[in-house]
């Protein structure tokens, strides 16, 4: 909201002056005959125009984003600075001709006076001030149609120098210095538009700034996860650009982890540019580094199948992969074969050579159920048989955390916590409380669920 005001007034200030400007030139160019302060005057009625059109972009740039104009209304103000460009050619032409026909004809009508010479440098400082505030402020906001009216007061203020040396001339004798000052000032003029032009054409049809994407390219591949950018894509509209791009991932990562990749992508690319819009695909490619286990665990989620326990054999020059996949309990066995060969074509497909497949098929339960506590009598005397049962493992320690609940079809529902060494390896823990667990089912006859949860000692 700020930036908008800032643009609104600058814009303003902008149109008050240049119309000053123009009738004051206008005056003196008529009563003086100099074409130079008339071709000046036609340069700052030009100004006018363009500062008022600015104004006017300005207001409609800053409307939001609605049904038919998806990316906003930026792009008014590249429109309005590309109608100052024509304007601009056409008065460097007129210029260029009225002045060309004096020279040939030879004929001077000119009178210099005090206030000829007073207007151009007032004119001077008016543009030096306008040319100065309008360029600050379209830095802030980026503001091309803001940038478009500085250019016209910058060029201004050397066309009007120039203008200001013709008169000086003609005073001492030289009177085609006008006609010359006034060519001068139209081919300055005419650069003048041509960059405007090039800049303002350039935003239309939707180039990227130069550098832009490259530097995206680079904050991108600062973000880890990211293996490379497979396109990438920038269009600039007003004082903001718009992304896309898609970038390449490692197949095996989740997807709340490559979600939180393009999140990071995103913010580190809004703290150096002002985006409007960004949008991240990304594309899952394999590794030359993955495992068997991780293509066979990454082709399971394909299928929405969790594969684990996963191992492979090298027999006779014939590679054989066992692993087990958790199943919908509720499926019939012809589902259930039905699913895992969807898979089993799938790693064909993937390994592209001789294999041996197994896959032992786990019912995945996901029970809701309502359980009560125990009597006190009751609970003591499963906690016995528990602990009993631990006593019975050696390198099982400090079993605590036991709750048990019982269900309506009286099936207990056992959790508990039990420590081991720090350094004890893994499979040698869920062995270990594998063990345990099946102690617990056969000590306490109406166990329906054990689980254990295994912890180092010093946790």
């Amino acid at each position: 909201m700020e930036h908008s005001q800032k643009k609104k007034n600058v814009a303003l200030s902008s149109v008050t002056a240049s119309l000053f400007l123009t009738a004051m030139k206008l005056v003196v160019g008529i009563m003086t005959g100099s074409i130079g302060i008339i071709s000046e005057a036609a340069h700052s009625a030009l100004d006018f125009g363009a500062a008022a059109l600015t104004f006017f972009a300005v207001n409609m740039s800053d409307k939001p984003a609605d049904s038919k104009h998806h990316y906003g209304h930026a792009k008014v103000e590249s429109v309005s600075a590309l109608i100052e460009t024509g304007l601009l050619v056409i008065t460097s032409l007129w210029i260029i001709y009225t002045a060309s026909e004096r020279l040939i004809a030879g004929t001077t009508e000119i009178e210099v006076k005090w206030y000829a010479i007073a207007i151009m440098v007032i004119s001077i400082i008016v543009d030096f001030s306008r040319s100065r505030a309008l360029k600050r402020v379209a830095k802030e906001t980026n503001s091309q149609a803001l940038e478009a009216d500085a250019l016209h007061f910058s060029s201004d203020i050397l066309s009007s120098a120039v203008v200001l040396v013709g008169l000086v001339f003609v005073s001492i004798g030289v009177a085609w210095a006008d006609a010359v000052a006034g060519i001068a000032v139209a081919l300055l003029v005419g650069r003048a538009a041509f960059s405007l032009g090039k800049k303002t054409i350039d935003v239309l049809i939707d180039a990227a700034p130069e550098g832009l994407a490259e530097r995206i390219e680079e904050i991108t591949m600062t973000v880890g996860g990211v293996i490379s950018i497979d396109k990438i894509r920038v269009k600039p509209t007003g004082p903001q650009i718009f992304i896309e791009m898609a970038v390449c991932v490692n197949r095996t990562l989740s997807v709340e982890k490559v979600q939180a990749i393009c999140t990071n992508i995103e913010q580190k690319v809004r703290e150096e540019f002002s985006v409007g819009d960004i949008t991240i695909n990304s594309r899952p490619i394999a590794l030359n580094s993955e495992t068997i286990a991780e293509r066979v665990h990454v082709i399971g989620l394909n299928h929405n199948l969790h594969a684990h326990n996963i191992s492979t054999s090298l027999s006779d020059q014939k590679k054989q992969i066992t692993f087990d996949v958790e199943i919908d309990q509720r499926l019939t066995i012809k589902q259930a074969h039905d699913t895992v060969t969807a898979l089993e074509k799938e790693l064909h497909r993937e390994f592209d050579g001789e294999l041996d497949i197994c896959i032992h098929l786990d019912p995945l339960r996901y029970d809701e159920r309502t359980t009560n506590s125990l009597s006190s009598e009751e609970e003591e005397q499963v906690r016995s048989l528990i602990v009993k049962a631990s006593q019975s493992i050696e390198k099982i320690q400090d079993v605590h955390d036991i709750k048990i609940r019982k269900t309506d079809q009286q099936k207990l529902v056992i959790t508990l916590h039990c420590s081991f060494d720090d350094e004890a390896l893994l499979e040698e823990v869920h062995s270990l409380t594998s063990q345990l667990e099946g102690s617990i089912y056969k000590s306490v006859n109406n166990a329906g669920r054990v689980i254990i949860h295994a912890e180092p000692l010093l946790a």
